[in-house]
């Protein structure tokens, strides 16, 4: 991405919003994590994320395979078991949602006492409003 306004770099820019807008939300971030461990069927998956409703979650994994991080195996069963795993482009997301993951706590007290200190400006400059 070199130049704004030329109209390579705006469509490469559009793909990369489109793209994080599309993995950075909170299920596929803890998806990706939990999966990044190892495949897991429906409902094991389920149990480790938490509190994801059987809809989101089956949401987020069709977003993933359809971009290619996550593959859906179907083992021929009564019933039918699905197992869910990182491709290796899966893989590859991991790299940066750990680096992410890690940098978030590293600063997390700087950001906490960002807010804090927001909060407290926001008190004396708009003494109305709290």
């Amino acid at each position: 991405m070199k130049k704004p306004n030329h109209r390579e770099d705006t469509a490469q820019c559009e793909h990369v919003s489109g793209m994080i807008a599309r993995i950075s939300d909170k299920w596929t971030m803890l998806v990706v994590h939990i999966l990044g461990t190892g495949p897991y069927r429906f409902n094991a998956l389920r149990r480790e994320v938490g509190e994801i409703s059987q809809k989101v979650l089956a949401s987020t994994l069709r977003d993933l395979e359809e971009n290619g991080f996550v593959s859906r195996t179907v083992t021929p069963a009564k019933p039918p078991q699905v197992e869910y795993a990182l491709t290796q482009l899966g893989q590859e997301l991991l790299v940066p949602v750990r680096a992410l993951a890690e940098w978030v706590i590293a600063n997390s007290p700087r950001m906490d006492a960002a807010r804090t200190t927001y909060a407290e400006r926001q008190k004396i400059e708009n003494p109305t409003r709290n």
